[in-house]
């Protein structure tokens, strides 16, 4: 059974900086790709960022340059570094996978609010 379990939500001022963690269980995470998503009040579930299994990265362009999105297989972790944070990143935070995955599973996601 895939269990995704974030962590590292909260509040921050405009301009600063959130790390979220998801740790993974149940699944062969070295050979996954993972994704992280966000979902704002009255507003649709998007795509933030997606990780293949090698490593290689792509992000929805109102994030791009701003946040990354990392893995440690070891630790079968996968993260996001947000830095420059804007009001509208305010959104519960999930993150899902393996991406493509008929048995892919959303984590119990954690908010993330921007304001001063």
């Amino acid at each position: 059974q895939v269990q995704l379990v974030e962590s590292g939500g909260g509040l921050v001022q405009p301009g600063g900086s959130l790390r979220l963690s998801c740790a993974a269980s149940g699944i062969i995470f070295s050979i996954s790709a993972m994704a992280w998503y966000r979902q704002a009040p009255g507003k649709e579930r998007e795509l933030v960022a997606v990780i293949s299994n090698g490593g290689s990265t792509n992000y929805a362009d109102s994030v791009k340059g701003r946040f990354t999105i990392s893995r440690d297989n070891a630790k079968k972790t996968v993260y996001l570094q947000m830095n420059s944070l804007k009001p509208e990143d305010t959104a519960v935070y999930y993150c899902r996978g393996p991406v493509g995955a008929t048995f892919a599973s959303w984590g119990q996601g954690t908010q993330v609010t921007v304001s001063s």
